[in-house]
Formats: C-alpha cells, sequence, structure tokens
C-alpha cells in the first residue's frame, strides 16, 4: 500500500450494522467511490472469505449486490459475509500490487491460493570483499553483489557453484577463515581455488577471475570459453603444459554446465515459462526459469482453485502472487492468455523499474518451451492425484485404527534426540493430506537447567509444552493457529503419560494423542501403540496404515537426530573468544589474525595483545585472566 493510500469507511467489525449478506453489501455500495482499489469480504469472526481489485470499486461491488451470480460458489461467498473492508489507490495498478499481497499473506478461503511457495536458491559474487566469495542465497539481496537466479532445486545452485568454482576458481569461504589462513586449503590442492587468501594470485589477477564468472553468468559463455581456448593453445604453443591443462580442466567444467542444463534455447536468454493444466477442482502450474540461454531448473506448484475458477483467472491470480518477493525477468511466456495481462506487465515494470513482456506464444521455439512445460504440469498433477486418492484412503485407515471421528488433516509427531542429555534437541514434524509439511517441522533446543542427564519424560514435557502453550495463547488472543488432529508420540507409555500430563495442564483435551512404542529388538512392523483408557495393541503386519505411521516415526526420528546434530556441531565449533565479554566479531578476526588460533591468543602476553588493533589494556588483560584462571 503507498503512501498516498485513503483506507475507505467500511464495517469492520461483523455484524457490526446488523445487515449481512447482499443486504450488508447493497447497505455499503451508498458510500464506496468511484475509484481503484481493493475490497475485502469478511465472515464470522473477521474470518477473511475473499480479497478483490477493481477499477471502479462502486461498480466492481455493485455486481454482488445484483444478485446476479456466475457460480454457486459465489452466492454462498455473498451469503457468508458479515462486514466488508475497503482500500482506495491511486491506480489500478497499485490496486492489483495490494491485492496480490493480501492474498498470499491472509490466505482467503474462496481466493486462488499460492501454496508452498518457498523462495528459490540463487548464486551470489559478493562485491564487499577485495577477493570477492561467490556463495549461494537465499532470501532479500541485503549484500552488496551480484546475484544469478533463481535456481529452481538446491542440488542446482550447489552443483553450479561447485562447477564454477573449478572453472574460475573463485574462493567460497568466510571472511573469518580468508583472513586467518596462512597457507592454501584442501579446495586450492584439488583446484578448486586460486588461493587470494596466501597471494598465490594477485588481485588484478583475482579481479580478471571475477570479471570472467559475471560474463559466464550473464550469458557471455561463448565469448569466456572462446577466450580460455585461445589462453589455452598460446599456452601450449610456449610449452606452458601445467598452464594449458589448468585451462582445459576449466574449459571442460564449463562445458558441463551448458551440456547438464537439459533443454537450452537459442532464442531465448532471460525468460519465466508458466504452463498451467487443470482437472477436477485441481490445478498444477509448472514454471521454468531460463537465464544466460541456460536452463535453470523447474518446479511444479499446485495452487488451491475451485472447480469454477477460469484458466485465465488461475494464471492472473497465480503471477501476482507468485513475484510478489522474486526477481522479474523481462520474458513471462504462458501457455494460457492472462485476462489482465497488460495490467499485470505495468505492475511487473513498477517493481522490476524495467520492461516486461507476457505472451502466449504460437509458435516456433518459445512455443515448444511451453509446450513442454505443459506436458510437465499435465504429467505432474496426474501424479498428484493419484498420491491424494492413496494418501486418502491411508488416513482413512489411520482414523479408523485409532477410533477418532474423521481423517486427521493435520498430524504432528514428535522425537527427542541427545547424547546422555547433551545438546538434547525435540523435534516435531507434520504431516496431511498432501504428505509432509517439511516448511512447519520445528525443533526445541532443550533449556530446562533442572532436567537429569537423559530424562526423556522431561524433554518431551518442555518441548510439548512450548508448542501448546503457545497454541493456547495464540487462540485466546484470537488468532487461529494450526491445530492437529494427531499426535503421535515417540514412546510408550511411559511418554504417552508425561504427554496426556503437560496437555491436560493447558486444558488440551480434543486431541487425540497416541504413543509409538518400537517392537523388540527395535524391529520394524512389531510396534506396539499406546492410548488412554486402552490396553496397548498392534495394527496387521502388513496394513498400509502400519507403513504409513513408520514412515511418520522414522522422519521424526531423522529430522531430530539432523537437528541433534547441527547443534553438537555448532557446540564442538565454538571459539573459546566467544565466552569473553568485550570481544565481538571484529575483535575476534582481529586477534586470530594476529594469533593464528584461539591457542595462540591464550599463550599471548598482555602486552601482546595490546598491540592488537581495537583492544585496549583491560580488555586485554580480561582476555589473559580468562586463559589463566587456574
Amino acid at each position: 500500500m503507498t503512501d498516498d493510500t485513503v483506507i475507505a469507511p467500511g464495517h469492520c467489525e461483523p455484524g457490526g450494522s446488523g445487515l449481512w449478506g447482499m443486504a450488508l453489501i447493497k447497505d455499503e455500495v451508498k458510500r464506496l467511490p468511484d475509484s481503484p482499489g481493493v475490497y475485502r469480504m469478511l465472515g464470522e469472526d473477521a474470518e477473511v472469505l475473499y480479497v478483490g481489485k477493481a477499477k471502479s470499486l462502486k461498480k466492481r461491488v455493485t455486481h454482488y449486490a445484483q444478485g446476479r451470480f456466475h457460480t454457486q460458489r459465489i452466492a454462498h461467498m455473498v451469503h457468508l459475509t458479515r462486514a466488508m473492508e475497503f482500500v482506495t489507490t491511486k491506480t489500478e495498478t497499485e490496486a492489483l500490487l495490494l491485492e496480490s499481497n493480501l492474498i498470499k499473506r491472509l490466505k482467503p478461503r474462496f481466493n486462488v491460493v499460492l501454496r508452498d511457495d518457498k523462495s528459490f536458491a540463487e548464486i551470489l559474487i559478493r562485491r564487499d570483499h577485495a577477493a570477492p566469495q561467490i556463495r549461494k542465497h537465499r532470501g532479500v539481496h541485503s549484500i552488496p553483489g551480484d546475484y544469478f537466479g533463481p535456481f529452481a532445486s538446491t542440488w542446482a545452485v550447489n552443483r553450479t557453484v561447485n562447477i564454477l568454482q573449478k572453472a574460475f576458481l573463485l574462493r567460497s569461504c568466510s571472511d573469518s577463515v580468508f583472513e586467518t589462513r596462512t597457507r592454501p586449503c584442501m579446495l586450492h590442492q584439488i583446484k578448486r581455488c586460486s588461493a587470494p587468501c596466501v597471494d598465490l594470485i594477485s588481485a588484478e589477477g583475482y579481479r580478471e577471475l571475477v570479471g570472467e564468472a559475471h560474463d559466464f553468468m550473464t550469458g557471455k559463455s561463448r565469448a569466456v570459453m572462446r577466450r580460455l581456448s585461445q589462453e589455452m593453445s598460446q599456452a601450449a604453443d610456449d610449452m606452458e603444459f601445467e598452464i594449458a591443462a589448468r585451462l582445459r580442466d576449466r574449459i571442460r567444467a564449463l562445458s558441463a554446465i551448458s551440456m547438464e542444463q537439459g533443454i537450452n534455447p537459442e532464442t531465448v536468454d532471460e525468460a519465466d515459462v508458466f504452463a498451467l493444466h487443470a482437472e477436477g477442482g485441481q490445478a498444477c502450474v509448472q514454471v521454468f526459469f531460463f537465464r544466460a540461454g541456460q536452463n535453470w531448473g523447474n518446479r511444479a506448484y499446485f495452487p488451491r482453485v475451485d472447480k469454477s475458477d477460469e484458466d485465465g483467472d488461475i494464471i492472473d491470480a497465480f503471477l501476482g502472487q507468485f513475484y510478489e518477493d522474486k526477481p522479474i525477468p523481462r520474458l513471462i511466456l504462458l501457455s494460457h492468455a492472462a485476462p489482465n495481462a497488460e495490467l499485470l506487465a505495468e505492475a511487473f515494470c513498477m517493481k522490476a523499474g524495467h520492461k516486461v513482456e507476457l505472451a502466449k506464444p504460437l509458435r516456433g521455439e518459445k512455443k515448444r518451451l511451453v509446450d513442454h512445460a505443459l506436458t510437465n504440469a499435465r504429467e505432474a498433477l496426474g501424479r498428484k492425484m493419484a498420491e491424494s486418492s492413496a494418501q486418502s484412503k491411508i488416513l482413512a485407515a489411520v482414523c479408523e485404527a485409532f477410533g477418532m471421528e474423521g481423517s486427521p488433516e493435520r498430524i504432528e509427531v514428535y522425537d527427542n534426540s541427545h547424547i546422555s542429555g547433551t545438546n538434547a534437541v525435540g523435534g516435531m514434524i507434520v504431516a496431511g493430506p498432501e504428505g509432509f509439511l517439511k516448511n512447519q517441522y520445528r525443533k526445541f533446543n532443550i533449556r530446562s537447567q533442572d532436567l537429569a542427564p537423559g530424562d526423556d519424560y522431561g524433554m518431551m514435557r518442555e518441548v510439548l509444552h512450548r508448542r501448546f502453550g503457545r497454541m493456547v495463547k495464540e487462540e485466546e488472543a484470537g488468532e487461529t493457529p494450526p491445530r492437529p488432529d494427531l499426535v503421535l508420540i515417540d514412546g510408550g507409555a511411559g511418554q504417552l503419560a508425561a504427554a496426556q500430563e503437560t496437555m491436560a495442564d493447558l486444558g488440551v483435551d480434543d486431541i487425540v494423542v497416541v504413543g509409538v512404542a518400537k517392537g523388540p529388538d527395535r524391529d520394524a512392523g512389531l510396534e506396539r501403540f499406546f492410548m488412554p483408557g486402552k490396553p496397548p495393541f498392534m495394527l496387521e503386519p502388513k496394513s498400509p496404515a502400519l507403513y504409513y505411521l513408520q514412515r511418520l516415526r522414522d522422519e521424526a526420528h531423522r529430522f531430530a537426530i539432523g537437528s541433534h546434530r547441527v547443534r553438537r556441531t555448532m557446540e564442538m565449533k565454538r571459539n573459546p573468544l566467544d565466552d569473553i565479554e568485550g570481544v565481538g566479531p571484529g575483535r575476534k578476526r582481529a586477534l586470530l589474525h594476529a594469533f593464528g588460533s584461539a591457542k595462540g591468543v591464550s599463550r599471548a602476553s598482555v602486552e601482546d595483545l595490546v598491540k592488537v588493533e581495537g583492544v585496549s589494556t583491560p580488555l586485554a588483560q580480561r582476555i589473559y585472566d580468562y586463559f589463566h584462571r587456574s
């Protein structure tokens, strides 16, 4: 929303006017301006039912007041409306941007909603250091440098970074490691770094490598490879065979990127390709990314849609939400014409700062790219529908096994991991009709100092108290946090009792809790299940529900162990200097640079410590005392 946006009057409290449905909408129309803006329809308890934009708020909302609805779904939405809110904007373009932002944030039940919208990985060549670092990046562009992406998968970006290191020998180490090196690291030995840290390459030579990497990533790959080939030939002519061999290896690495990209277009340098396939009230949008004339991967999305939604409307809504927080290319190719293509292009131009074209190609290579994406969308939706059908049957079997009233929509599984109580971590994984919801996994670092080492019951109490205590507070504040239908605890009767006690203290007594105990000798298939008021029981060895529950337990175990290992590794890497008051990242870097390691700092005298930039006499004395307390 821009600074000049005006909030128009509206009934912010549902039911505050005593009107609802079409009567409420007719009352609202009387006060609406004939100007662009965004409207929200609210249901009971201020639930956002729908968010829409309009060139004229008065004319658009009048359609709802006339009662001529295209679908039963819209009629149902109007019937549920208890209040409306309005925001006016200067232009329809601003209204479109605001609408996309609100839909993505509020996820109204009657809108097309983009789901599973994770950020994409990029490659960053930093420009805030004399020896620029190449690295994987995810998130906002807060670091000065050149960003290249998006890459559709972490695997793709990791592979590309590795190949670029081989081709251009750029460093990937952190600044602190770079500044404390006294000899080349292993990456230099395996010919993946030119070792600027110890001056094995001049500053000018390193800048040339950075320039070549930038040129390659911006589409000048042929020019870079041609230049390297010329240098290799010259080195061979000069009998510099070792240099020629190194250049040969760099050329091979660059060739590997091009060969492994799959389809690489000749006429499309930079574009995103969107292809939609909708069937049976479900939809898949397949997105392909092309940058520097190379295919940088693809990803399938399954937005929430309704059977009555038109293909063009789905594309419109999807594009607006997709580019809410992503870089926008100059060309966007579509499988279906977008009704608001001109408006979208204008909005994207405002966001990106350059011209953006939306097109539905009819022939040529661009059409082949779209058709290829459409084939992938059709196949991905087919797999999704088959999986959904099988998943529904499995969840129905779980419902029957545990005597639940309905199939669980959200299952949370808890497990702990530690070594003799040290670096203890609790893990929570989430699953539902669409499979594992990995963006909702949570880890809990065990904080309590009163627990005996290895007290699994106490750890489970802490994890559940933190998880459901927060849920209760959010519900009391009028929010709607995710609430599970089924909670699985890794353990037997003791773990189940601890979980019951904790949730009873919080007043959470309407969630089914089940303990899953491993069989004798931890054999899969012999698990016993514990439920309140029931004797322990087992499921049929070949039951699909049993296999599913084993997968859930194993995933929780994997996640908890992984979180524990990360915490343990961080603890092992902890530097003694981190515990000294007054020694921040800057002084720590200076001390390590001066003495090589924390052990070197421990051997230094106060007089030597004072010579380090930023270390005063009192701080030097404090550092010396820390290492000589005994």
